[in-house]
């Protein structure tokens, strides 16, 4: 059932704004409409509608976000620390922890450092004085001059255990580079044309014509008129069995390539449209076939399966993945087991429709958990326990899944009518950013309908009220009275005491 329960908090999240028993909602639309609990204190508010909130985060850890959407979005811990800032997302990020900031302009330029009265790294390798302006300008300055670097491209510098590189100096680029990997060192003089390697691995290379690379006992790779013609050779490790080959990929495209290896052996012809793929080791035994690749394939084995009449028919399993495709991309259906978990994922030309359904393996009589989008009008959770959320409209929910930034930036704007039903008989709609809200808690008999300041409608279990212009004339018909009874001016007071916002 907890797994059940936490698909849902993967869906909406925070879209939709809950209710709690004896809470009161203050609907002056469209310059405020807050929230207070039972005891006064404020939940969350908005104003303008989309533009201006505060409420809960929806993270075990607790906190607010706020802002003046989509200028200023942030977050804060309940401490008060700021978390996260995010402006016209994605355009500026920021976001902290307990020891390091991090900050990006559209993820080009970015800045990573310690905060400010935070104790210092443990290691040379945490971030501590990064700033790089992709892709012109790389520095790192942590204290160790081992791991700092200042690096400006095109004119020269130098990178350190960056890239997939122990370092990489380039003076002027194109015309000089170094890059160290690995125990092995390659210039380049230009890049890529003339590369020359040396250390751990030697080899020589003038592309595209030709060129070479061996790590003794490790593996040899060669290229011809790059990329129609390879040879490489890559040698068992240490620890095979004695009399195991080496494995070998050789090609001279496109007329012909094979790969072959410990229990492997393929071959296409007329690359890439017509092969054959046979396994022994060490997965289970797979042959398959290959005919107008990729649009015919016929594979069978122990843990893979493939039927491929494309783009008509696809049905293949891997490793328990089961993915079908019906006149590719118009409708796809994929079922896996996850976390015991059995999942059906549908998708009608990818994501116009797409739908994920989960349940539960050892209690398979528990209802089914699901999250449904129909692009871009519908976005729909139900976590199978009572907890259900829709909005209407929703164009990013599906294209963005489970981007918190988009979800709070960009979502509110186009959701013009939300649902959330937080357990049976306790729900909350609101239409047009809370212009219209009709609640329903079934726990303690309550019903609240708001149109923003005009109109509110009040009823509990023992009592009625109807109100026009927040309070200015309306009905109220008491416990156990026998009638309505008329009052005018009766406007509702704020709390005094307004305290952060708590998970609904």
């Amino acid at each position: 059932m907890t797994a059940l329960r936490h698909l849902a908090l993967l869906g909406l999240a925070a879209v939709a704004l809950g209710a709690r028993a004896d809470a009161k909602e203050r609907n002056a639309w469209p310059l405020f409409v807050e929230r207070t609990d039972a005891a006064g204190r404020l939940e969350w508010w908005n104003a303008a509608g989309p533009f201006l909130f505060k409420q809960p985060v929806s993270e075990p850890e607790g906190g607010t976000i706020s802002g003046f959407r989509p200028f200023w979005v942030q977050t804060t811990g309940t401490d008060g620390s700021l978390r996260s800032v995010w402006v016209l997302y994605p355009l500026l990020t920021y976001t902290a922890d307990g020891a390091t900031y991090r900050w990006t302009l559209f993820e080009l330029v970015r800045r990573t450092d310690r905060l400010a009265g935070s104790p210092g790294p443990h290691s040379a390798l945490e971030p501590r004085g990064e700033f790089d302006f992709w892709p012109f300008w790389f520095s790192r300055q942590t204290g160790d001059p081992e791991m700092s670097y200042r690096a400006l491209l095109p004119v020269a510098g130098t990178l350190k255990n960056r890239l997939g590189f122990e370092r990489l100096s380039w003076m002027p680029f194109p015309l000089y580079v170094r890059s160290e990997a690995h125990e092995a060192v390659t210039t380049s003089t230009p890049w890529p044309f003339v590369r020359v390697t040396r250390g751990a691995a030697h080899g020589f290379a003038l592309w595209p014509l030709f060129g070479w690379q061996e790590r003794p006992g490790v593996s040899r790779n060669e290229f011809y008129l790059w990329p129609l013609g390879y040879n490489n050779t890559k040698q068992p490790a240490p620890d095979a069995p004695d009399g195991t080959p080496p494995g070998r990929q050789v090609a001279a495209l496109p007329f012909y390539a094979r790969a072959s290896g410990p229990g492997l052996l393929s071959e296409d012809f007329l690359w890439p449209f017509f092969g054959h793929t046979e396994m022994t080791a060490p997965n289970k035994p797979y042959h398959e076939t290959r005919y107008l690749w990729p649009f015919l394939v016929q594979g069978r084995g122990e843990e893979r399966y493939v039927n491929r009449w494309g783009p008509f028919y696809t049905h293949s399993i891997v490793k328990g993945y089961d993915k079908t495709w019906y006149l590719w991309p118009i409708f796809r259906r994929a079922k896996w087991t996850e976390q015991g978990l059995a999942q059906t994922k549908t998708q009608v030309v990818w994501f116009f429709y797409w739908s994920l359904e989960q349940r539960s393996i050892r209690h398979p009589e528990l209802p089914t958990a699901e999250i449904r989008h129909i692009w871009p009008f519908y976005s729909g959770w139900d976590n199978g326990a009572g907890r259900r959320q829709w909005q209407v409209l929703s164009p990013f929910e599906v294209l963005s899944p489970g981007n918190e930034k988009v979800r709070q930036t960009w979502t509110p704007f186009v959701a013009l009518l939300r649902y959330d039903q937080r357990a049976p008989g306790d729900t909350r709609t609101s239409l047009l950013w809370n212009l219209v809200t009709w609640e329903r808690r079934a726990s303690d008999g309550t019903t609240e309908f708001h149109l923003g300041p005009l109109l509110n409608i009040e009823r509990h279990a023992d009592a009625r009220k109807i109100a026009f212009g927040k309070g200015l004339i309306g009905l109220r018909r008491g416990p156990g009275a026998p009638g309505w009874r008329l009052f005018w001016l009766d406007f509702p007071t704020k709390s005094a005491t307004v305290h952060a916002p708590t998970a609904p």
